[in-house]
């Protein structure tokens, strides 16, 4: 049985507590922080599981929770920076705090992790650092600019980061998860719509409408899981990891196609009648 520690924000809901699942079955002492660990009945009563407070926008809890895993496991191997939010909806209408929030969760927060966990990792000489970014930090859909801003930035933080910690025996990686079966969308969404001018709302009511059907063909969370399980341990240096259905299809699009053509698919797919 392994004594490696995984540290993952987040944890409370869909690919994170996947996640913490699936490591703690793999015989991994889990780290399970969330933001109201109170709530939490069934990883709490796991085996080599700790379910400690964090929330990323706020550094005394990121703190606690490391001593906390610190205190529990002595060590900690991986570090999955997870905890997200959503903003969608026109950019007009997205207000001043929804703006600041998107931003302080999806990258400040992360930044805020990683800031605070490398003393720890540089200590050990070792670790490797998760980051879950999405395909939406290499293309792009309607009315998530937003969104899609956090996760680019995301994406050039880390894949400039490696530089930094390789030669320390640090190693980053991104996990670009599609379209997810998760309550993300209900949970984890807010959008700019009710103060978004009405010129936006025939494309936004269609965008919205078609996005739903694309989920509906969505992966499953433990498909993430494993993913993120394998970067932890496949002991490469391999930056991204593509997971779910046509995300390594629409990637290779991206990256291949010029950038008009690559728009029409995507009008296709999400502003069809």
């Amino acid at each position: 049985m392994s004594n490696k520690t995984v540290f993952i924000t987040g944890s409370s809901t869909g690919i994170g507590r996947s996640t913490a699942l699936y490591f703690q079955q793999k015989g991994w002492n889990v780290s399970a922080t969330m933001r109201t660990p109170s709530k939490e009945t069934e990883l709490t009563k796991l085996s080599n599981v700790i379910c400690p407070q964090l929330d990323v926008t706020q550094s005394e809890s990121i703190h606690s929770a490391l001593k906390e895993t610190l205190d529990r496991f002595g060590k900690i191997d991986v570090v999955v920076n997870n905890a997200g939010y959503g903003l969608t909806g026109p950019f007009e209408g997205a207000t001043e705090d929804q703006i600041k929030k998107q931003f302080e969760t999806n990258v400040f927060g992360l930044m805020r992790v990683t800031r605070s966990v490398l003393p720890i990792l540089r200590s050990q000489k070792s670790g490797i650092i998760i980051n879950i970014s999405s395909i939406a930090g290499r293309m792009v859909f309607p009315f998530y600019s937003l969104y899609h801003g956090t996760k680019w930035a995301v994406e050039g933080f880390t894949e400039s980061l490696r530089f930094e910690l390789e030669p320390l025996g640090i190693f980053v990686k991104l996990v670009e998860p599609g379209s997810i079966q998760t309550d993300f969308q209900e949970r984890s969404n807010d959008n700019s719509l009710s103060s978004s001018p009405e010129d936006y709302k025939e494309l936004t009511d269609l965008t919205f409408k078609n996005m739903k059907e694309v989920n509906k063909t969505a992966s499953l969370p433990l498909e993430v899981a494993k993913t993120i399980f394998n970067a932890a341990t496949d002991k490469t240096q391999k930056l991204r990891y593509p997971v779910g259905k046509n995300a390594k299809l629409l990637l290779f699009m991206r990256r291949f196609v010029s950038d008009l053509l690559f728009a029409k698919v995507i009008k296709l797919i999400i502003l069809r009648r």
